[in-house]
């Protein structure tokens, strides 16, 4: 016993001690594990945060963007419908020019036919340019 019991006692203090850094290991690994989780959460909450910050900042430029095409295509129909009605002036600007010198040719044939004679071509401008003023007159 005097050999046996000091070798026995040391294996079980050998032993005893192995078991203790276990437990401590473990129980570290535990706390370790447990701030992890922490962490963890923490790392996932920020990353939902920052998620639904940049949908919500990727909401307002969307808006921000259709109102600015909104604006674009009403300026540029507004640019089409004044360009629209200064061609329609245009246009109606030549038809009563064409009509007032259809009307002078056909008074001048009128009265030519009347007088039964032709009128001589200065006369004939004279009277287109006096007619077409009295028809731009009303």
């Amino acid at each position: 016993m005097k050999f046996f019991w000091p070798w026995l006692m040391g294996a079980i203090e050998e032993r005893q001690k192995k078991i203790a850094a276990g437990l401590a290991a473990a129980s570290q690994s535990e706390k370790d594990l447990q701030e992890a989780e922490a962490r963890s959460k923490e790392i996932i909450r920020e990353a939902r945060d920052r998620a639904t910050q940049i949908v919500d900042l990727a909401g307002k430029r969307s808006n921000e963007i259709v109102e600015e095409a909104k604006g674009t295509a009403s300026s540029e129909a507004q640019r089409m419908v004044a360009q629209a009605h200064d061609e329609v002036a245009r246009e109606s600007s030549r038809a009563r020019e064409q009509l007032r010198k259809e009307v002078g040719k056909l008074a001048v044939a009128g009265a030519s036919r009347l007088l039964e004679r032709e009128i001589d071509p200065k006369t004939h401008a004279e009277l287109l340019d006096k007619l077409a003023a009295e028809v731009a007159r009303g």
